[in-house]
């Protein structure tokens, strides 16, 4: 180890993650089902659950690693919405899988983006708020992007998780087989529109003006290291990416066996999905609130939750359609009064350019209402 070059030995200590990583995906590959066979047993299943979380956690903080130090370079808003579809691609394989093990609740995927869109838009939007404002008393941000945001999330918000509850093509609160179909194709085609608005047309809606000269001189180092940089991030984002795939059915089985011993409810298990899915990009908005760059912290946080209703459901929909399985996204009355007070108390606090402590605290309020409301309705 000692005659290795500096830069490899920073590599593999850097690194290291891949290795644990890759050799738990070969282990559970090998003998997957005696792993998690039988998980009845306190230590056996605190080990395997501890294991499998660690892993998949271990995963997603270095895909976000990655997708950060590619941000660097490319610049905003490109290098957030990479970290925003890394993200998600990670919540769609978590969710499918989940949905794949065990009973397979059919509200999985509704409960799971749900809880997205309240953990974002009030757990973590009020958190970074909260801790700008006791920080700097005030933030700036670009009111433009945010209301672009707002302007997509809200339609495909209410006719993705609360239209389904009032039509009367399929049983139970599911879009119909052409319903379904209809949907994830509208709801790709205006996501592919917003991303032409955000990285081509209009990029100075989702750029503060102090990001302006960082981004500038963000691309003026990237052009001096070159396309190296880019290509290595790249290559270890897919390769962290891949190993989640491999691992992401496992992380399912002890969440499922969780909440059927417990007898939890049902609920619970999307908003475990929901947390271990946001937990790195939620590092990522909350450091950036710190840095006084509202506007990354804006970025990452809308953009998460438009992500999460404009390509989440089409793609869970898909596997629907595909596995002829009855997905369920309908919201319940009182869940969709909570969304409801969300998307509305949203586009208040997004109404100026300006943020303070206030805001934050009213949106962590409907945070801890949503917490109460999943355990006791």
């Amino acid at each position: 180890m000692t005659d290795m070059p500096p830069r490899a030995l920073s590599w593999l200590k850097t690194e290291w993650p891949l290795y644990f990583n890759a050799a738990t995906a070969i282990a559970f590959l090998e003998g997957g089902e005696y792993l998690l066979d039988d998980l009845s047993h306190p230590v056996r299943f605190a080990f395997a659950l501890t294991w499998v979380v660690l892993v998949v956690l271990f995963s997603a903080f270095a895909v976000v690693r990655h997708a950060e130090h590619l941000a660097a370079r490319l610049g905003e808003p490109l290098g957030t919405l990479i970290l925003t579809l890394a993200v998600t691609g990670i919540e769609v394989m978590i969710i499918v899988a989940t949905m794949s093990t065990g009973n397979g609740s059919p509200t999985l995927a509704r409960d799971a983006m749900f809880a997205i869109v309240m953990i974002v838009l009030n757990g973590l939007v009020g958190l970074t708020l909260l801790i700008g404002g006791l920080r700097y008393h005030e933030q700036d941000y670009n009111l433009q992007g945010a209301s672009a945001f707002l302007a997509v999330i809200l339609p495909l918000a209410v006719i993705g998780l609360v239209l389904p509850s009032f039509t009367q093509s399929a049983p139970d609160q599911a879009f119909s087989p052409i319903q379904a179909g209809v949907w994830a194709v509208i709801s790709v085609a205006l996501y592919a529109v917003f991303l032409g608005i955000q990285n081509v047309r209009h990029r100075a809606y989702f750029q503060s003006s102090v990001a302006d000269e960082a981004t500038e001189a963000a691309g003026l180092t990237s052009a001096r290291e070159g396309s190296f940089a880019i290509a290595y991030h790249t290559v270890l984002l897919i390769v962290y990416m891949v190993l989640l795939v491999l691992l992401s059915k496992q992380i399912a089985v002890p969440i499922d066996f969780t909440i059927r011993i417990l007898g939890a409810p049902v609920a619970l298990a999307g908003f475990l999905v929901a947390v271990l899915v946001l937990s790195p990009e939620a590092m990522s908005a909350v450091r950036a609130a710190f840095a006084n760059d509202l506007q990354r912290s804006v970025n990452i946080l809308l953009g998460s939750a438009l992500a999460t209703i404009g390509l989440t459901i089409p793609a869970v929909l898909a596997f629907g359609l595909l596995t002829k399985r009855n997905i369920i996204l309908g919201l319940e009355p009182i869940d969709m009064t909570m969304l409801a007070l969300t998307l509305l108390q949203s586009t208040m606090t997004f109404s100026s350019s300006r943020t303070n402590v206030l805001l934050g605290a009213v949106h962590l309020l409907l945070f801890s209402v949503y917490l109460l409301l999943i355990f006791q309705r």
